[in-house]
């Protein structure tokens, strides 16, 4: 377990025969999914909001389409402090019903999370809450470093490579941070993004950031027009290996169903663009050109960011729009 001031768990390392026999290496699996809040993000904005959010505090505002805002109703209930969160109205159902049941506030502002952060900030002037910005922020890359430092703890040796989703790129941060940390700069890092949430590959090809026009992924989560600067930093920097791929929202989903049935475990579909890496074979292909070693000098580490908004009812709705 974490310390008892974290907020988040040491989640589950596992080993995935499965996965192992599909990517003809061992796989491991870093269970985020089994987070108290769903996800990773509890990582990041649990040592934020302990940081920046004392007893006197007004109160926490978040614009999230999930996760985010999760992780910070989770911990400003724990705080004692209220949490407004702000989602875009992309955001389902369910996850504006567990915020409310965390104890937040819940308001619909704008069609994209970009539109719900400007309201976000809005209110940080109106109504003096303290911003928790749901991916850029060191504190928060700070908190997320803390996923490597226990995976280190975990495995006698250095991962081959290690494989994460990105949607805004908190998390990519996060993981950088942590291998620099623990000396694993040589390790390749696969950023795995679903077509149409695909800030931080654009930016990746473009040499600087861009803002896409539009969110056209199913992978809402994933959702921001424009990933965090910092994150093309570690690309112009040059000192490691970060290789940005793209699934299309129906590998990321037969990702998520073949996760299922294997492991058990139901993710959202941002975390199935990770998983797409071994089971649409992203790995062996980028193998074959040279860009990953054959064979990978260590297992393959997958982080599983887990996810709030996937229920059955979800899974069947996703079937039914992305396979029509």
């Amino acid at each position: 377990m974490a310390s008892p001031k974290a907020f988040h768990i040491n989640s589950p390392f596992l080993e995935s025969i499965d996965m192992s026999k599909r990517a003809g290496i061992n796989v491991y699996l870093k269970m985020e999914s089994s987070q108290p809040s769903g996800s990773f993000k509890i990582r990041g904005i649990g040592h934020l909001c302990q940081k920046i959010a004392g007893p006197e505090s007004k109160g926490v505002v978040c614009s999230s389409g999930g996760n985010a805002g999760m992780a910070t109703a989770y911990v400003a209930r724990k705080l004692n402090i209220p949490a407004t969160i702000i989602v875009p109205s992309s955001t389902p159902e369910l996850i504006r019903e567990k915020l409310k049941d965390q104890g937040a506030t819940v308001r619909v502002s704008g069609k994209v999370w970009d539109d719900a952060n400007d309201e976000a900030l809005r209110l940080t002037q109106t109504d003096g809450l303290t911003y928790v910005p749901p991916f850029d922020h060191p504190l928060l890359w700070q908190g997320h470093a803390s996923i490597v430092r226990e995976i280190k703890a975990s495995l006698p040796s250095k991962p081959g490579a290690v494989v994460l989703s990105v949607g805004g790129g908190g998390l990519l941060c996060g993981v950088v941070e942590g291998m620099k940390e623990v000396g694993w700069g040589s390790v390749p890092i696969l950023c795995m993004e679903t077509e149409g949430a695909d800030c931080f590959n654009a930016a990746v090809k473009a040499g600087k950031i861009v803002t896409l026009p539009d969110i056209t992924s199913e992978a809402k989560c994933l959702g921001s027009k424009t990933v965090c600067s910092q994150a093309i930093e570690y690309i112009k920097e040059g000192n490691m290996n970060i290789i940005s791929e793209l699934v299309t929202d129906q590998q990321a989903l037969q990702a998520v169903e073949t996760f299922l049935d294997e492991e058990r475990v139901l993710v959202e579909l941002a975390c199935g663009a990770a998983l797409a890496a071994v089971y649409c074979g992203v790995i062996q292909r980028l193998q074959g050109e040279g860009r990953l070693p054959v064979p990978l000098a260590g297992p393959l580490v997958m982080i599983v960011c887990g996810g709030s908004s996937i229920n059955l009812a979800q899974l069947e709705h996703l079937r039914k729009v992305l396979n029509r």
